[in-house]
């Protein structure tokens, strides 16, 4: 029975820890049901009932690992760009190669459109 207690105690020490540590983390307008503070409080007043509300009442919708630092992103702006196989120049003289090549294209271009006026 000792081994019992012991291990719901390790339990609830981890499960609390955790809590504490996500109310932290949390943006401040992104809990749920009650400010920032006050989750916390409860959470460090009333271990498991605190921890377990926050998890089920107060923890934002759809954290887990959707959740992104500062420096991620979750879905591209432009899907187009992170396309595989998409060409992005690796050298820099390949880069001025292509736009002198776009440039050449549009001047044939206007060229083409001022001989059909």
């Amino acid at each position: 029975m000792l081994y019992f207690g012991g291990l719901f105690g390790v339990l609830m020490l981890g499960l609390t820890i955790f809590a504490v540590v996500d109310v932290i983390t949390t943006d401040e307008g992104s809990a749920r049901n009650l400010p920032k503070l006050l989750w916390l409080l409860l959470v460090l007043l009333f271990p498991l009932v605190g921890s377990i509300a926050w998890l089920v009442a107060g923890r934002p919708v759809g954290t887990g690992r959707a959740r992104f630092a500062a420096h991620e992103r979750g879905a591209p702006a432009f899907p187009e760009y992170d396309r595989p196989g998409r060409f992005s120049a690796t050298d820099a003289d390949d880069d001025q190669e292509f736009l002198r090549r776009c440039r050449e294209r549009a001047e044939e271009q206007r060229r083409k459109g001022r001989e059909n006026q």
